[in-house]
Order: structure tokens, then C-alpha cells, then sequence
């Protein structure tokens, strides 16, 4: 995907830095030095191209930068600052572009900074130029680097000496081989801190005072170099006891391994047959000379009657341990009653010890310069800033590394073009994507198509297992018809009841009627009874 607008170059008269070199105008400020190799004690014209133009697949028309187009060419080419950077009260930030657009075999692609001196000259700009910061990345092989060395005057001696920052924890290694467009930057602080950043992320950070090897300010004390160890000085902790004596027993001549008496000739084995022989199929070659080469011989070959039998040749009882070895006796060691301990020499005053608590104050800077040499082309830089505002240096990134990200992000491939781009390069990732993607797609489709039915209630029941709380529709059709019958069955158990009960309340009816007979007869016996006839009136 391209972006649809141009570059359009910001209005560098607005932004407050001591250096802006970017694009085009970048043509106009860098300026190619002769590069004196000091190094093979020659003058010679650096033979490495310089040359402003875009990326290779940019992705903004429009917008250049400059790229080291020789390889395995040295190179040098630098530019004046508006003025010289003094460390005072304000941070220094440091902030360019790289694209290694080729990737990168061996080669660094870092900045100096190069000191304020009487004798800077930008047309005689080589390595043994006096610099105060060196930054930015930097590969061989497999070690990938990011530079942070800062030169420090010793105070007592006026001598300079390099200060390296501590190696980054991050893996470095993308940013070399992605050929993405990554933004480099460095902040110091009047505080001695510093941070290291790769796209706006902290890749390392730390202290000028702890974090620098070797350290910014000497030990106090120092070995003294005229100390010698005492010619009777007793560093062994343990000694042979002088005291002890070999046993009588000891026998130093016993061998370590004995044959195996108990052993026995395995039965088969073939003792007049040899366990090579010569190739029968062996011919002599044509060009064979007795006279300069003696007599051929065929090659020999395993002997083929013994691949059938357990062995071949003399047989020889195998070897066991000698339980009565002991080897060479040695006396037993003892703690040392003259132990006196490691030697170490006496600690005396560091002759050169000074003590800088302020080594944020390097020396001026007046320029900044490429001086690299690298076996990959086409090295792409831009955006270089030298700022003490940290706001105008992420402004500065968002206007350009910003935009080249937007762009490299609009015209990524997603997340499957991206798998399919690193199988075609490890075609092994294949068996992996099957393995973790369409295998457990697969094997979720045939489970929710395989049409098994659920287990009944009375399974769930026997072995415990929870039952599923959304019920299939054929289940549900199942239950409404079980109640449906149980309801029928419900009514006619109740009729039958009611039945019941009508027969029993029949019974019982019944029952009290014939109850009520004898009791009537009995009633007309008693009326009829003498006694109880009432007399008559006359």
C-alpha cells in the first residue's frame, strides 16, 4: 500500500537545534572529507560514494536521504554544526535514521561527534579524528552492537580515554536484518544519566559514573607494582601427610584389568577363520604401477562366514577389574599448619587517582561525521538532530521516522500473508502451522458433525458428570412427550382413585343400612314386650 501524499519538507527555521540534515538539503550542508588512513600509514582518497536519493521501496515519494552506496570501501563525510554544543544545563539529544536497506554482513553505521580542537579540519576528517561521542549501531558475524562511547580527559593528565557503555540487554538483532527504517537516539542529562533508544523504546540506560567501562574515575588505591611475594611465602592449603606410610600389602604392580577366568569360548565361534579378508570382487587398477606403487593388494572387506557366527579369529578372554588394583601409592592430605593464604600485593595510593563527579561535562563538540567502512551497500541515514529539547526531538521524529513507519505498517502484509512469508523462508514452519492451526480446526469439525447423541439422564447419574445446561431440541421434544404420558397416566390413576372411592363409600353405606336392620328388628321385639305396653284406661 502507498501513501497517497508526498513528503513535504518541514520549515526547518522553526526548529530550535544546533544541526537538522535531512533530504535534499542534506547535500548542501554534509561535505565529503579525504579520509587520511592512519591506520596503514598512507594517504589515500576515501573511494567510498555518497549519494542523496530515496529508498529503494520507499514509500514516500519524494522523501531522500543519504546513502552509502560503496562496499567494502572506506567512507567519510561530515557536516558543521550552527554552533559548537557546550555541556552545560541543558540534556544533549542525539537523533538520526538508519536503514540497512541490503541488510548488513559486517559494518556500523554510527555518528561522532567531532571535538571542538584548533586543528578540526572537515577535508582532512579521518578515523584518528578527535571525537567526543561515538554513536550507533554497529555489526560483525553475529555480534551485534549499539554504541555509546564517550571520551574522557583525565583531569590530573590531560590524557583522553575511551569510556563504553554497558552492552544492552535487548536482542539488537532485528534492527539489522528487518530493512525497516529504525530511529537511534541518545540522551545525556546534566545529572550524568543516559538513556539509548530504538524507535522511541529504552534499550539501555544508566550512569555515567557506574555504567562505563573502564570506569570515569579511578580506585583510590592501586597494587604496588614493587611488591614482590616472599620466596617463603606458603599459598597450598593442603600437603601430603609426612607422616603416613604405604601399607605392606600395597601392590603398586597390580594392573587395573585381569582376564575373565570364568569366562567361556561361546560355542560356534570360528577360530581358523580370519575377521577380514580380501575383497574378492577387488580388481587391480589400470593405471596401477608395481614399480612406483609395489604390490596391489586387495582392499579387505568383513569376513562374511562370521556374520553368522559369534565371533572370528584367536578367542580371547574379555577383561574385568582388577579387584585387588590399588594403583600408585600417595600419601593422604592434611590441612597445611603453614597456610598463609593467597598472595596478593600490598594496596598503596593511586599516584593518579582524580575524582570527577561531574563527567556530563565532555568536551565541546563542533561537528558531526560518518567515518565507516562496511561490506554491505546502499546504507540509508536521515533525520539527523542535535538538540538539547526533548519535545522538539520527538516532534522532529514524528514529522519524519513517523511517517515512514505509518507507511511500512500500511503496507505490511497481515497476519496470514505475514505466515506465509516466513514459511517460505523456513518451510519446516508448515508442519507447525498444521500442527497448532488445522489440526484442531479439524478435529473441532468432526466432533460438532459426527452426530453422536447425548448420553441420557441415567448415564449422567451413574457416572456424575454435569449435565449440559443448553439442551438439544430433540431432547426437549423427547421430555414433552415423557410428560405428556405422564400426565395421561396421572389422569387415569385419578379416575381409578375416585372409583375406589365411590366403591368404598358404597361399602360403607351398605354396611350402616345392614347395621341399622337387626337394630329395628330389636326395637319392634322390645315394643311388643309386656313390660312395655302401657295399660289400658277403662
Amino acid at each position: 500500500m502507498m501513501l497517497s501524499k508526498r513528503w513535504k519538507t518541514p520549515n526547518r527555521n522553526q526548529i530550535p537545534a544546533l544541526l537538522l540534515l535531512q533530504r535534499s538539503p542534506i547535500k548542501l550542508r554534509f561535505q565529503q572529507g579525504k579520509c587520511i588512513l592512519l591506520i596503514l600509514l598512507t594517504e589515500e582518497l576515501c573511494q567510498g560514494k555518497w549519494e542523496v536519493d530515496e529508498m529503494k521501496e520507499t514509500k514516500l515519494p519524494g522523501d531522500k536521504g543519504l546513502v552509502l552506496l560503496s562496499r567494502a570501501k572506506h567512507h567519510a563525510i561530515s557536516a558543521k554544526l550552527n554552533k559548537p554544543f557546550l555541556f552545560d544545563t541543558k540534556p544533549l539529544i542525539v537523533q538520526y535514521e538508519v536503514n540497512f536497506q541490503n541488510g548488513i554482513e559486517c559494518g556500523g553505521a554510527y555518528v561522532k561527534l567531532l571535538s571542538k580542537t584548533p586543528e578540526l579540519n572537515l577535508d582532512q576528517f579521518h578515523d584518528k579524528t578527535p571525537y567526543t561521542i561515538m554513536f550507533g549501531p554497529d555489526k560483525c558475524g553475529e555480534d551485534y552492537k549499539l554504541h555509546f562511547i564517550f571520551r574522557h580527559k583525565n583531569p590530573k593528565t590531560g590524557i583522553y580515554e575511551e569510556k563504553h557503555a554497558k552492552r544492552p540487554d535487548a536482542d539488537l538483532k532485528t534492527y539489522f536484518t528487518d530493512k525497516k527504517t529504525h530511529l537511534y537516539t541518545l540522551i545525556l542529562n546534566p545529572d550524568n544519566s543516559f538513556e539509548i533508544l530504538v524507535d522511541q523504546s529504552v534499550v539501555n540506560s544508566g550512569n555515567l559514573l557506574n555504567d562505563m567501562t573502564p570506569p570515569v574515575n579511578p580506585s583510590r588505591e592501586i597494587e604496588d607494582p614493587e611488591d614482590q611475594k616472599p620466596e617463603d611465602w606458603d599459598e597450598r592449603p593442603k600437603i601430603p601427610d609426612p607422616d603416613a606410610v604405604k601399607p605392606d600389602d600395597w601392590d603398586e604392580d597390580a594392573p587395573a584389568k585381569i582376564p575373565d577366568e570364568e569366562a567361556t569360548k561361546p560355542e560356534g565361534w570360528l577360530d581358523d577363520e580370519p575377521e577380514y579378508v580380501p575383497d574378492p570382487d577387488a580388481e587391480k587398477p589400470e593405471d596401477w604401477d608395481e614399480d612406483m606403487d609395489g604390490e596391489w593388494e586387495a582392499p579387505q572387506i568383513a569376513n562374511p562366514k562370521c556374520e553368522s557366527a559369534p565371533g572370528c579369529g584367536v578367542w580371547q578372554r574379555p577383561m574385568i577389574d582388577n579387584p585387588n588394583y590399588k594403583g600408585k601409592w600417595k600419601p593422604p592430605m592434611i590441612d597445611n599448619p603453614n597456610y598463609q593464604g593467597i598472595w596478593k600485593p600490598r594496596k598503596i595510593p593511586n599516584p593518579d587517582f582524580f575524582e570527577d563527579l561531574e563527567p556530563f561535562k565532555m568536551t565541546p563538540f563542533s561537528a558531526i561525521g560518518l567515518e565507516l567502512w562496511s561490506m554491505t551497500s546502499d546504507i540509508f541515514f536521515d533525520n539527523f538532530i542535535v538538540c538539547g529539547d526533548r519535545r522538539v526531538v520527538d516532534d522532529w521524529a514524528n514529522d519524519g521516522w513517523g511517517l515512514k513507519k505509518a507507511a511500512d505498517g500500511a503496507a505490511e502484509p497481515g497476519v496470514v500473508g505475514q505466515m506465509i512469508e516466513a514459511a517460505e523462508e523456513r518451510p519446516w514452519l508448515w508442519v507447525v502451522y498444521i500442527l497448532t492451526v488445522a489440526l484442531p480446526v479439524f478435529l473441532v469439525i468432526l466432533f460438532c458433525c459426527s452426530g453422536k447423541k447425548q448420553s441420557g439422564p441415567v448415564e449422567y447419574k451413574k457416572t456424575d458428570a454435569p449435565q449440559p445446561d443448553v439442551r438439544e431440541e430433540e431432547e426437549e421434544k423427547e421430555e414433552e412427550k415423557d410428560k405428556g404420558d405422564e400426565d395421561e397416566e396421572g389422569e387415569e390413576k385419578l379416575e381409578e382413585k375416585q372409583k375406589s372411592d365411590a366403591e368404598e363409600d358404597g361399602g360403607t353405606a351398605s354396611q350402616e343400612e345392614d347395621d341399622r336392620k337387626p337394630k329395628a328388628e330389636e326395637d319392634e321385639i322390645l315394643n311388643r314386650s309386656p313390660r312395655n305396653r302401657k295399660p289400658r284406661r277403662e
